[in-house]
């Protein structure tokens, strides 16, 4: 358990912890693509981010936030817009 700033004590649920691995695959692919280490336009990509979006929504599902469900929901979106994206190009190479 964690102590917020008033002293309360929070406590990290099973599904905050699978917010947070999807926290952690979006904000690591962009930080990957940022430095040049991953590329954006490969199937990898919006995968995980996609994945990462799946895992904050499942989180949302249990403690909801209406503008974080948006935001994700258009991450998702866009996400699997992306990842269809590079899979033609990819068989189209």
């Amino acid at each position: 358990m964690a102590e917020t700033a008033y002293g309360a004590r929070m406590t990290l649920t099973p599904a905050d912890l699978v917010g947070l691995v999807g926290v952690s695959f979006v904000v690591g692919t962009y930080f990957l693509s940022q430095i040049g280490r991953m590329d954006v336009s490969r199937p990898l990509y919006p995968a995980l981010n996609g994945l990462g979006a799946i895992f904050i929504l499942f989180s949302l599902a249990h403690t909801f936030n209406a503008a974080s469900f948006v935001i994700e929901a258009f991450w998702l979106t866009i996400s699997i817009v992306g990842l269809i994206r590079a899979l033609i190009l990819k068989r189209k190479s």
